[in-house]
């Protein structure tokens, strides 16, 4: 494969800090694709999906407090480099036909494929950047009472006014309050503050950004840390870091072959949120909190967040406790059949990882080096909600490579949907990943784990692109919270449909847990 590259290709490579061996890899599932993951069965309440009684959750706060108060370090980590422009994709597509015709605009209004258009001009009053819109359109939002459509949306996207077009999600005004409008990365803050911080008032947050904007969120917090660090008597540790140009895979060409732009030059994309895995790995604490930039609610909705928030933790504290004490029974080589039989049970029926046939019937050295094996990994706990018809991966059983079976987060591109069976399981979840996720990342003897050997490299997913107007094919790494750490213990717990509320596009602002009461 060698051969496909010239001299210049792999200097190209190296310069960038890529590897040789994995961009042949990524050539090789361009032509093979990747393997689907066989599932079981979907995951629910009862059969793989704890549902944590109200009494444990409220007791929880207090006690993870406490595990805090002894010294365990939290951080949260936030993938904040999502640009906003797909939120205003609508918007985008409306200021295209309607050119610069007010007129034009009004009647398009009219038309069923703009119905969110219209309302989102209905409702403008009631968007959290109303008040600086109209600052920016020096108060004018209408002529000859009739909305100035065009300049309105124009005023949103463009630097004339907000460069909502241009921003990230993140540093977009989301919410209301009587001492201005708030930010999703404030939002952030201030929830780190409420469940993330450490025993000396220390609350570490990691973002996630892209180069163009990290001036601009460095702005934002430097602006709104002093103020909630006296609100909340915190001190914040907030740290950013880009995705690495050596995680963007390959494009290639609909032949398979390496895509070269105009120059010559080979052409690499970001690969998607796998390849923050390295951002994530690089993390120091002991426990990390994931979360999404846009999943974030109001003041007055936070408790409930921040209770199960508290109470994930507490989980994931308390499964380490008797995991990290196994290990240790099992490396001391001194412990009874008794002992024995209650680990076997314990990673089988409570961390859900199902053996190989007559993996029990194995002598004893091999059984030692299985549970060994199955439990020194690191473990996270994923928050799931209901599904109520949200796109994107869910909790299942599934078999891995070496025959046993787990938990896992799989989307449904993973899936072989041209499979009945299959696809019949798919259809059958009952929950949905929000992307709510604790992770414990260091092993019994206080050791980061290296996260990037509990991937499973086998998982990805191929799209078609195009650039400079020519086709392409462009590979994404396996998903953050699916193959990127489809080797690590899984854990399932029900978490109300409230802690979930995603901004996807520019009228999801519109729902009530977004607005002011």
């Amino acid at each position: 494969m060698k051969k496909m590259f010239t001299k210049n290709d792999l200097e190209q490579i190296i310069n960038r800090g890529s590897n040789l061996q994995e961009i042949e890899k990524q050539i090789s599932h361009f032509r093979k694709g990747f393997p689907f993951l066989k599932v079981l069965r979907p995951a629910t309440v009862g059969d793989g999906i704890i549902r944590l009684e109200d009494s444990k959750v409220s007791l929880a706060v207090k006690q993870f407090t406490q595990k805090v108060g002894e010294g365990l370090k939290p951080a949260k980590f936030v993938p904040a480099s999502g640009a906003a422009s797909r939120m205003f994709q609508s918007l985008f597509s409306f200021a295209e036909e309607a050119g610069n015709s007010n007129e034009k605009a009004a009647r398009l209004l009219h038309e069923e494929r703009f119905k969110s258009v219209g309302q989102f001009f209905d409702q403008l009053s009631k968007f959290a950047f109303y008040k600086k819109l109209t600052v920016a359109l020096d108060g004018k939002l209408s002529e000859n009472n009739q909305l100035r459509y065009c300049e309105i949306i124009d005023y949103v996207l463009s630097d004339k006014g907000l460069n909502y077009g241009f921003l990230p999600k993140g540093l977009l005004d989301f919410h209301h309050y009587l001492e201005g409008p708030r930010t999703p990365v404030e939002e952030h803050m201030i929830e780190g503050a409420l469940y993330g911080s450490d025993s000396q008032g220390n609350v570490k947050l990691h973002f996630t950004v892209s180069t163009e904007h990290l001036s601009l969120f460095t702005q934002k917090i430097a602006q709104a840390a002093p103020q909630l660090e006296i609100k909340f008597g915190v001190k914040y540790d907030i740290s950013f870091s880009e995705q690495k140009p050596f995680t963007d895979t390959i494009a290639v060409d609909p032949e398979n072959n390496p895509f070269r732009l105009s120059d010559g030059n080979l052409f690499f994309r970001p690969a998607g949120h796998g390849a923050l895995l390295d951002n994530l790995n690089e993390i120091e604490a002991d426990i990390l909190f994931v979360k999404n930039i846009d999943n974030v609610v109001p003041d007055r909705l936070k408790e409930e967040t921040v209770r199960y928030k508290m109470a994930l933790a507490l989980l994931l504290t308390e499964y380490q406790v008797r995991i990290f004490s196994y290990l240790k029974l099992l490396e001391s080589n001194a412990f009874s059949d008794q002992q024995l039989a209650e680990i076997i049970e314990f990673t089988e029926k409570e961390l859900c990882i199902e053996p190989i046939d007559k993996q029990y019937d194995a002598d004893d050295s091999t059984l030692i080096h299985y549970l060994h094996r199955k439990l020194n990994r690191p473990i996270r706990i994923c928050g799931m909600v209901k599904n109520e018809g949200e796109p994107g991966g869910g909790p299942f059983w599934a078999q891995n490579d070496d025959g046993t079976v787990s938990l896992q987060v799989v989307e449904s591109s993973q899936i072989d949907q041209k499979d009945p069976g299959q696809k019949a399981i798919s259809n059958q979840a009952t929950h949905f990943n929000p992307v709510d996720l604790v992770c414990g990342v260091r092993n019994y003897q206080g050791e980061k784990f290296d996260l990037l050997k509990y991937r499973d490299p086998e998982t990805g997913f191929i799209s078609s692109k195009s650039k400079d107007g020519k086709t392409l094919k462009a590979q994404e790494l396996p998903g953050l919270w699916n193959g990127a750490m489809a080797d690590w213990i899984t854990l399932f717990v029900e978490v109300p449909i409230i802690t979930f509320n995603p901004v996807k596009t520019i009228n999801d602002l519109l729902r009530s847990e977004h607005q002011p009461l």
